[in-house]
């Protein structure tokens, strides 16, 4: 199983790193690369190469080897061309590849880079490319705008990267846009009404309402016990007992979003409507692109249910086409998701300050100010050092660590990592912190002024 890849000393290539789990693996062997994705007896992400050369790695020294057998480490050369950051190696024609592993925290942090010569914006995206390969944590993706953008679990993080990003990967300088931080779109109740919308040929009708999922299932769903192509029954079975569905809606998931695993759900609670199979690709498809991409900020949405209440479709297949369903099932999702106290869900840290005792106080103080709270101290025995745990939005942990070391002379020691989604207090109409936040983000990225109106989504009968 290939973990991570480490740059070489020549640029621009990587050694695959991993672990022999069973065999031996030797130079010159011919090989199965499996990519994350390869399902078993298909040909996609499946490659058959030979291994250039084994090596062992030993702090900063490398060893060529002929051979490394189970339970070692080991380095590969020649596998980067193929795999992008993990993968299965095998010789067996019928291996499955090895789960890929889940990491604690998810990115969080994002900014924007450019070059600061625009001649070198080819260097920027091969760099951009190199340091997504390197750090199996960081996304490196291009944005609509067609900005480029670098998403990190953390400031030092961020930070670390655009070294390695200008120094290793590019060798150019590169303008940092200030980091901005990725919310979540989410809804707090069932909604009010039921939501209609109409397809652009007024043929076709469908009808959603919105709930919210609740924060354990949410959880259940990041942790993958819950998860999208399990078996029907006994997943159906399990969100009856465990969270009090009923059973023959649980059986009745169509979708998971975005990207078909995140913890937004569509629902179809429908009786006997004709044709509805022949529609479900489509509206499947507007569900996953209108979570991707909410109705208030064009953030991802979070903990939101979708409840497909009816639907009234055109007996003529022609008039009920992608064309038509798509965009209309996008639109019913966000009229839905703004009749069920929308709002934002904010990224939360989990600080672990180690303070002596007579520092404290600064420490309270710098989190207050920050919309932080202490929740659990101790004493660690024998010592005069406190350990404190406080939650801390992301939002506000921008220059945290310099502020606190300021602040109690340099007697504290931080440590964040992602914890929970928290929800923003506030109602998205009433103005206050939520809405200030939504305007800014649309502001940002270039939308339209204003907090979109729930009219612009809702259709009449």
């Amino acid at each position: 199983y290939i973990s991570k890849m480490v740059p070489t000393s020549d640029k621009g290539r990587f050694y695959g790193f991993g672990r022999v789990f069973s065999g031996k693996i030797a130079t010159g062997q011919k090989v199965r690369i499996l990519g994350p994705n390869y399902v078993a007896g298909k040909k996609t992400e499946l490659w058959v190469k030979n291994i250039q050369r084994t090596v062992i790695m030993m702090g900063r020294y490398t060893e060529q080897v002929a051979d490394v057998p189970a339970g070692n480490t080991c380095a590969l050369v020649g596998v980067d061309q193929y795999l992008l950051k993990s993968g299965t190696i095998v010789t067996a024609e019928d291996a499955h590849t090895i789960k890929t592993m889940k990491f604690s925290v998810s990115p969080v942090v994002r900014c924007a880079v450019e070059p600061k010569n625009s001649a070198d914006l080819p260097k920027l995206v091969e760099g951009m490319k190199r340091l997504a390969k390197s750090d199996p944590m960081v996304l490196c993706y291009t944005e609509e705008s067609g900005e480029h953008i670098i998403a990190a679990s953390g400031e030092l993080h961020l930070e670390i990267c655009l070294q390695d990003l200008q120094q290793d990967f590019m060798g150019t300088e590169v303008k940092v846009s200030d980091p901005v931080v990725s919310f979540r779109e989410t809804c707090a109740a069932k909604s009010n009404q039921t939501c209609l919308a109409k397809s652009a040929n007024k043929h076709n009708r469908l009808f959603v309402e919105a709930d919210s999922l609740g924060a354990e299932l949410c959880t259940a769903i990041d942790d993958g016990d819950i998860f999208a192509g399990a078996e029907a029954k006994t997943q159906g079975r399990k969100l009856a007992d465990d969270f009090g569905w009923d059973v023959s809606e649980a059986r009745k998931i169509w979708a998971f979003g975005p990207e078909g695993t995140g913890p937004n759900l569509f629902v179809d609670t429908t009786k006997g409507v004709n044709y509805l199979l022949e529609i479900k690709e489509s509206v499947v498809g507007g569900f996953a692109w209108a979570t991707q991409n909410g109705p208030l900020c064009e953030e991802q949405m979070r903990g939101c249910r979708f409840n497909l209440m009816d639907v009234v479709l055109h007996a003529d297949a022609i008039h009920r086409g992608m064309g038509q369903i798509m965009p209309t099932a996008r639109r019913v999702c966000f009229s839905s998701l703004m009749t069920a106290e929308p709002g934002l869900l904010e990224p939360v840290y989990l600080c672990n300050i180690s303070v002596p005792q007579d520092a404290m106080g600064n420490v309270y103080g710098v989190l207050t100010q920050r919309r932080g709270h202490v929740f659990s101290e101790e004493q660690r025995p024998g010592t005069p050092q406190m350990t404190l745990l406080a939650y801390l939005p992301v939002m506000e942990s921008f220059g945290f660590t310099a502020d606190l070391r300021s602040n109690t002379g340099g007697k504290a020691f931080p440590q964040c990592s992602f914890d929970h989604w928290e929800p923003m207090s506030g109602a998205v109409y009433g103005g206050g912190k939520v809405a200030e936040t939504i305007l800014a983000v649309r502001a940002r990225k270039g939308l339209k002024d204003g907090i979109p109106e729930i009219s612009q989504y809702l259709d009449k009968l």
